[in-house]
């Protein structure tokens, strides 16, 4: 199993050198990179990371604010919030940015290596209270349904599958296709839904009432 890359954005030295030890003695994980600050991180040199743990409050520039630009310098990189915040504005926020997951800091170790693999496996892991705010957030803000994107049924199960949580993987088990099907899936409804990542995709699709 390759190692998973990781890079750690948190102006806590004790939380950033924690999670640094954590993520470095585990095996099938890597730590490339620790920062205390967004423009840190962004002016770096360092190897392109698979996810990035990203705090919120930062001095300077914010965790959501940093967010897409985190995401033009690393495409390929998926972003979880870790944070001590649980309001619902903050986040919509960081979903809407393109932040991938949203987990509280009092998640435990094991749970956060299991998120990170998660994430770099296709999945949008949160923490449950953040889970259930997303859905009362989404219920409270979705419009009348809205089916004029022609996705397939079976798009539209997919969909459905991502905002549970699922991995690629795992949402080919549930479909029973393979995983390259399921890439074809996505990019298919990335045209219609005209999104760019797996996180803005379920956000329209809950907004849009395609999904609930």
């Amino acid at each position: 199993m390759d190692s998973v890359r990781v890079a750690i954005v948190d102006d806590d030295r004790g939380a950033r050198e924690g999670l640094a030890f954590l993520i470095g003695a585990t095996a099938g994980y890597r730590c490339v990179g620790t920062f205390e600050s967004m423009e840190d991180a962004l002016s770096a040199q360092a190897e392109t990371p698979d996810v990035v743990l990203l705090d919120i409050h930062l001095p300077g520039m914010s965790g959501i604010e940093g967010v897409r630009l985190l995401r033009q310098k690393h495409p390929t990189a998926e972003i979880v919030m870790l944070t001590v915040y649980d309001d619902e504005p903050r986040v919509f926020a960081a979903i809407c940015a393109g932040a991938s997951g949203y987990l509280l800091k009092n998640t435990p170790p094991s749970r956060l290596l299991e998120a990170v693999r998660d994430v770099h496996s296709g999945g949008a892991p949160m923490s449950p209270e953040i889970a259930r705010s997303v859905v009362r957030l989404f219920r409270q803000t979705m419009p009348a349904p809205d089916r004029s994107y022609a996705l397939t049924p079976q798009e539209v199960r997919l969909l459905g599958l991502l905002a549970q949580g699922h991995s690629y993987r795992s949402a080919g088990e549930q479909l029973r296709v393979t995983e390259n099907t399921i890439r074809n899936y996505i990019r298919s409804i990335y045209d219609k839904l005209h999104v760019h990542s797996k996180s803005e995709a379920v956000t329209k699709a809950l907004r849009r009432g395609i999904i609930g």
